[in-house]
């Protein structure tokens, strides 16, 4: 049935003819006007698809009827552009697609039925790691060890470039995804077979948002929602609310981006935005520089946003031209933009929104974020005393935990007899001896897409560093420091400005481009501190320019870690410890003797931005991404096969996965969850961290010894991040993470539950394969927030692997709701004001819930307990829009797609 509303124009431009969507046919009966930015690129994305059976007038009505304080309830389509993945989360998402393609031979049809539909970039970025640093040959080192450890990894992702259509991949050492998209990647205006529309796109990484500050609509899924995409299905959500954030004024001297993102990330945490769109507007719009915009979308996550999205003005185009974008198409992008009415500039109506928050740029101050969360922000001025209070409460816990030790008969570990008493613990290190302390600094490090994409916070730390070393002030040497730029650009415009020399003769060499501490890949700290660390149980801390901070993240030995901008970073670094105030404790003295203060070498705005106009130039980004895909002679030389399907070798990296084995043509009845028992009981806010790590793998958990069995040596292991594509590391490392607090094993951390048939502690791992041997369901019970943070397919693939059916939580973050039900586990939700602790729930009981179907909005839980005492209670049914329910009903997303594509 053709639509009302989906009429076609035609543009002309440079000689040639364009089609595109305007939304001239609906003006007569509605005003698209009104609608916010983000808003009106999913309208015309609906009238570019409503002759689709998946889009329909009464879609597109509802979307441009919009009403700003409405709960969201109407399910609409939404056609990404394209698919952005890294390699951690990319690698899965290719072995799904192989694996598939071995499936549907299964069911009888042709293999490369499953190709990629809509184009699909992949950029290896999560994969290096801080092993080597504070050397000029560190960079070298480090991509040397990163292709040995992963080149099973990267041959498997360079046979699936030539495999599968429409897929593009960046090779390691070129950048971070999301700063290579944004430099390179982003088109702003998307053309295909002659069709104009606005470029959008999801990303298997959380911060896929960061393209949001080009005026580009994309968030993070799972990896199990994008490999849909991948393979051409509409993805499904509901009309979000739009919150507007309207800025004013402009920043004062001394303040940074990172300084504005950790206050927007504090106020819109504090207003409520999760599973909402944020739009950003305003007069104080023209102060920020596109770099600010970036920063500020790459939080999204953190504050809870789906996006925080900015609008297409000159800003847009100026950067398009800086990055070396082509000046043809950056014209078409503006008269694209001005003819959908989606053009900002002056004259542009406010639009409407569903809540707004005024931020006065003028009112900003240096802050930092920590010690746990990002949204935790602390001005400056308070950071030595928010220290001084955290460091008391470390302490007295370790007095409480030491007393209960000999209370039950115990002591402390040989060599610890003196923790109690002191602080200090003098160690040697780099041929120089020093004293480790409670709050001393040990990690400093420039990392991560969200500063580094930003040249005024990476000329500051530049300019910081050049007259620190002119006044003779040192990196402290217990610090492990790196700069671990998002692209290749930086150092170059960093080498270029002569700041290089200046970071690197106080330790910030380049460790590599890619995503590093920011995401645990900080590397060993040296043994000796180490050791130090764990002997005297100090609280030790990690700065970092980075985006997030979450508990047992960074790194195992550090328990305290704060976001800061790159000069913060490097300051912290020269005073090597959080016990500092800035504003009155000197950083060191200079060669005289003489006290030298922070505000004696932070650089001024003028400075920076002189620094950014003489030494960052067009011809930076088109002579850096010239030959992007081509990679260097190690990622050329990798040795693949040129077959359609994957021939899976013995490998410990990529191993085929069980998703599909005994796949019928049709789908089976959703069962009854009959007497699930509890696996894991945790309280709020537990990360896809805590549920499936990404960092360093313990020798002594379940996935390390699967490992060594292996033949691996402990040295060999890498990261959790970089073994996902094996399922048999995967599942052992789920919830396996150092810091996760099981209810059901009181008094332990990390991979720990209680076996109830038995009566028995072990690893949760062990415990669901004995449940896994008698059939019996898994349950996960948790609090508020469950499966904040990251965009993890595997916190969701990981517990189905497990034998999880069913998780019972207060509430969701977003990304991991949609996961579970790909995978398909039934989320539900307690009701208002109930939770496991309220209704008595200890973990122990037997739970049964019955088959729901596509209108069941809750469902009556039973949870009989050992003595035959029975628990009803009703629960919220998370399965939020009719295809959620398919996916469900199939046994997940891939199995619908799958048995869809052998039709």
């Amino acid at each position: 049935m053709s639509s009302a509303y989906a009429k076609s124009a035609t543009l002309e431009h440079q000689g040639r003819s364009y089609q595109y969507y305007p939304f001239n046919a609906l003006t007569d009966k509605f005003n698209p006007q009104r609608l916010p930015y983000s808003l009106k690129i999913l309208l015309e994305n609906m009238l570019r698809h409503a002759n689709q059976d998946f889009v329909t007038d009464e879609d597109i009505e509802a979307l441009v009827n919009w009403q700003p304080k409405a709960e969201p309830d109407k399910e609409i389509a939404f056609v990404p552009a394209r698919v952005l993945l890294q390699d951690f989360t990319g690698v899965p998402a290719i072995v799904d697609l192989a694996v598939m393609r071995d499936a549907m031979q299964q069911l009888g049809k042709p293999a490369d039925r499953i190709n990629p539909l809509t184009p699909v970039e992949l950029v290896i970025d999560h994969s290096v790691m801080v092993d080597e640093y504070g050397a000029a040959d560190s960079f070298r080192k480090n991509t040397d060890i990163e292709m040995q450890r992963n080149k099973e990894r990267y041959q498997f992702l360079r046979w699936g470039q030539q495999a599968f259509d429409n897929f593009k991949v960046v090779p390691p050492g070129t950048g971070i995804v999301h700063q290579v998209n944004l430099e390179y990647l982003a088109r702003v205006t998307f053309e295909r077979d002659g069709v104009l529309y606005p470029d959008s796109l999801v990303g298997t990484d959380s911060h896929t948002t960061m393209i949001n500050g080009l005026g580009i609509l994309g968030w993070g899924v799972g990896g199990i929602e994008a490999e849909a995409a991948m393979l051409g299905q509409p993805i499904s959500m509901l009309i979000p609310q739009v919150v507007g954030v309207k800025l004013s004024g402009s920043m004062p001297e001394g303040v940074t981006a990172t300084d504005l993102v950790l206050t927007v990330t504090e106020q819109l945490r504090k207003l409520g935005v999760v599973g909402k769109f944020v739009e950003f507007f305003g007069p104080g719009l023209k102060q920020l520089s596109l770099a600010d915009r970036a920063t500020i979308a790459n939080m999204a996550p953190e504050y809870g946003a789906t996006c925080g999205i900015f609008p297409v003005d000159e800003e847009t185009l100026n950067y398009m031209r800086l990055t070396g974008r082509n000046d043809e198409h950056i014209e078409l992008v503006r008269r694209y933009m001005q003819h959908m009415g989606m053009w900002h500039d002056d004259s542009s109506p406010e639009a409407e929104y569903s809540d707004l928050l005024v931020l006065d740029l003028s009112a900003l101050v240096p802050s930092i974020a920590g010690p746990k969360r990002p949204q935790d922000r602390i001005s400056l001025t308070d950071t030595k005393t928010e220290f001084a209070t955290l460091a008391s409460n470390h302490q007295e816990a370790q007095k409480q935990l030491i007393g209960r030790f000999e209370n039950e008969g115990g002591s402390t570990a040989v060599g610890n007899e003196d923790a109690s008493e002191t602080d200090n613990n003098t160690i040697k290190h780099g041929g120089e001896a020093f004293t480790l302390s409670h709050g001393d600094v040990v990690i400093a490090a420039i990392t991560s897409c969200t500063n580094t994409s930003n040249p005024a916070v990476l000329m500051a730390a530049g300019l910081l560093a050049r007259k620190a070393r002119e006044l003779g002030l040192k990196t402290k040497p217990w610090v492990k420091t790196s700069l671990a730029p998002g692209s290749q650009v930086v150092t170059g415009y960093l080498e270029q400005a002569g700041l290089m020399d200046d970071l690197e003769a106080l330790g910030f060499y380049l460790v590599g481009y890619g995503c590093t501490t920011c995401i645990g890949n900080a590397g060993p700290l040296p043994e000796p501190v180490s050791k130090a660390i764990k002997q005297k149980n100090l609280l030790v801390a990690a700065v970092l320019s980075g985006n997030r901070n979450f508990e047992g993240r960074i790194h195992q030995d550090v328990h305290a870690n704060y976001l800061a901008s790159p000069p913060l970073v490097v300051a912290y670094a020269l005073a090597g410890s959080m016990n500092i105030d800035f504003y009155n404790d000197p950083l060191g003295q200079d060669t005289q003797g003489k006290d030298v203060y922070l505000k004696d070498i932070w650089p001024n705005s003028k400075e920076i931005q002189q620094c950014i106009h003489a030494n960052i130039h067009a011809k930076d980004f088109t002579e850096s991404y010239a030959d992007v895909f081509k990679g260097d002679a190690n990622w050329r030389n990798l040795e693949v096969n040129d077959s359609d399907r994957y021939q899976w070798p013995d490998s410990s990296y990529i191993r085929k996965p069980p998703f599909f084995d005994g796949i019928k043509a049709e789908p089976d009845e959703v069962p009854v969850i009959h007497d699930a028992r509890c696996l894991v009981k945790v309280a709020d806010s537990i990360t896809t961290d805590h549920i499936s790590p990404a960092g360093a793998i313990k020798s002594d958990s379940p996935a390390g010894e699967y490992l060594q069995q292996q033949g691996i040596a402990p040295k060999d292991f890498n990261s959790y991040g970089s073994r996902r594509g094996n399922h048999e590391v995967m599942m052992r490392g789920t919830f396996a993470n150092v810091r996760l607090k099981n209810q059901l094993a009181p008094g332990t951390e990390g991979s720990a539950t209680h076996y109830f048939p038995d009566d028995k502690p072990m690893s949760i791992y062990a415990a669901a394969m004995k449940y896994k041997e008698q059939g019996t369901p898994l349950v996960i019970l948790a609090g508020k927030e469950y499966g904040t943070g990251s965009s993890r397919d595997w916190a969701a693939k990981g517990p189905a692997l497990l034998g999880v059916k069913l998780v019972i939580a207060q509430s969701y973050e977003r990304i991991h709701r949609s996961n579970l039900v790909g995978m398909g586990i039934l989320p539900l939700e307690f009701v208002d004001g109930q939770s496991a602790d309220s209704l008595d729930l200890d973990g122990s009981e037997y739970f049964t819930v019955p088959a729901v179907d596509q209108d069941s909005k809750r469902v009556t839980v039973t949870a009989r307990k050992e003595n035959g005492e029975e628990v009803s209670f009703e629960a919220k049914v998370r399965i939020d829009t009719p295809n959620e329910f398919q996916y469900y009903l199939h046994g997940g997303i891939l199995h619908f797609v799958l048995r869809k594509l052998a039709q």
